[in-house]
């Protein structure tokens, strides 16, 4: 009988501890899905505006971010609100 409660006893502490991990990342997949929304958010809004304030910006390294910020006055409503979304979202992290 001993034998069988020490048995339950453990296969509690193992679910506890399982859980315990699940939950504990539940945020950082709630903030990398929402960073990732936020991303294709400025892929969509923000395209137009690269294409008409960086056309010679490579990808990479916050370049565009740059010249976009550098040129904040000249963004398009849409392209402005997803990048203090995403600035937002990277504050939260």
């Amino acid at each position: 009988m001993k034998h069988n409660h020490l048995d339950t006893t453990m296969m509690i502490i193992r679910t506890t501890i399982l859980l315990l991990l699940v939950f504990a990342t539940m945020p950082a997949f709630a903030q990398e899905s929402a960073l990732d929304a936020e991303i294709q958010a400025l892929k969509t809004y923000c395209k137009p505006d690269i294409e008409r304030l960086c056309p010679n910006v490579e990808p990479g390294g916050g370049q565009i971010k740059e010249c976009l910020m550098a040129q904040k006055e000249e963004l398009t409503v849409g392209c402005a609100q997803a990048l203090q979304e995403l600035k937002k979202i990277k504050q939260s992290m």
